[in-house]
């Protein structure tokens, strides 16, 4: 079992407390959650990702207890484990396209030769040494899904990729995903209320408000 979470809840000040169903996930398996604004979807993305720690509950991926980490433990882990895209690029701007890469690599103290097969595989091998103040919308969220593989994490997690794309664009990045996280092996979680991801990943689960 590559991911396993259990028991999972987590409170906000003042607001009822949030549960979540378990999530057991094996390499090349993908999920997708759905839920409506304020649903706990995001969340459980940031519990997964170790953004957010849980009232109860565990998460492990592999045979590590991550959700029992913290502070540079928890970081290097996730950099090394975990590539998430958000649902805005976050890009570094003074850095190209290749060194927002490299960068990665540096947080994660990892080293992938193949950084630059992976900006063709994405169609922006023409990109990789321009500004990143000077790329397309799309063009900032391919880069964004290079970014989070650049480490070849064991688990994916995509925060509202396709809320503002059309149709034909939303496909081209769910089988972009897909194709990826196959590639090297990774679970993947999509987290998002975009009803048209449902045509391509089957595997779902609801995150209702209670």
């Amino acid at each position: 079992m590559l991911l396993s979470s259990k028991n999972l809840s987590f409170t906000y000040s003042g607001q009822k407390t949030l549960y979540f169903e378990d999530i057991q996930l094996n390499e090349k398996e993908s999920l997708l959650v759905l839920g409506k604004s304020g649903s706990g979807k995001t969340t459980l993305l940031n519990l997964l990702a170790g953004l957010a720690k849980p009232d109860q509950g565990q998460i492990q991926i592999g045979n590590q207890p991550f959700s029992d980490y913290t502070g540079q433990k928890l970081d290097l882990f996730r950099g090394q484990n975990i590539g998430i895209v958000f649902q805005k690029p976050h890009l570094l701007a003074p850095l190209s396209v290749l060194d927002n890469l490299r960068m990665a690599n540096f947080f994660g103290k990892k080293k992938n030769e193949r950084l630059e097969q992976l900006l063709e595989d994405l169609g922006l091998s023409h990109r990789k040494n321009a500004s990143v103040l000077t790329l397309s919308e799309g063009e900032a969220q391919r880069v964004s899904i290079a970014r989070a593989l650049a480490n070849e994490p064991k688990l994916i997690l995509a925060d509202e990729p396709t809320s503002s794309l059309d149709d034909e664009n939303t496909e081209k990045v769910i089988q972009l995903l897909k194709e990826q996280s196959s590639k090297i092996g990774a679970a993947m979680i999509i987290v998002t209320h975009d009803q048209r991801v449902k045509n391509h990943i089957s595997n779902f689960m609801e995150v209702k408000a209670s």
